[in-house]
């Protein structure tokens, strides 16, 4: 029988190194995988990406070309009126442009038989395109697999 004796500084590593795994769940756990398709050039996709990583959500990114991203945008549900600057995949639902991660968590909670969300064009103030405590008004909307829509979620303007 083999016996392990610890000594005072490989204890007191091992306590901070569980120490920080338990302060810092966020690494501990990752949550759904997102899969984005955007143009290499585009910064406020980017900070969506960021935005949704910092929600806890696994970012996979892709630049594609603007016509290749039309067609993968088409090829998803995505029609020209529901259409934002990037596309983005997680469990089956396709999400268009900067929708907010917890209506893309509302979203996997509800599972509805739909093709996803979209926030269409790209409003000042929704995750991205700067400032929250400045944002414009605009809207989530739930696309179904008819090609219709309808609203998700609402965001009110703040001045």
């Amino acid at each position: 029988m083999t016996t392990i004796i610890a000594n005072r500084r490989q204890t007191i590593f091992g306590l901070a190194a569980v120490s920080a795994g338990l302060a810092c769940p966020v690494f501990a756990q990752s949550g759904p995988v997102i899969q984005v398709v955007k143009d290499p050039d585009c910064g406020c996709c980017s900070a969506w990406i960021e935005i949704m990583y910092r929600a806890g959500f696994e970012m996979e990114v892709w630049n594609a070309r603007h016509e290749d991203l039309l067609k993968y945008k088409a090829a998803n549900g995505i029609s020209e009126d529901m259409a934002s600057c990037h596309t983005a995949k997680v469990e089956g639902y396709t999400i268009e442009g900067h929708v907010p991660p917890a209506d893309v968590r509302r979203l996997l909670m509800q599972r509805p038989d739909a093709v996803g969300l979209s926030v269409p064009g790209m409003p000042y103030g929704s995750p991205g395109m700067g400032p929250e405590s400045e944002r414009d008004a605009y809207s989530v909307f739930l696309i179904h697999r008819n090609g219709g829509h309808e609203i998700f979620s609402d965001y009110d303007a703040k001045p």
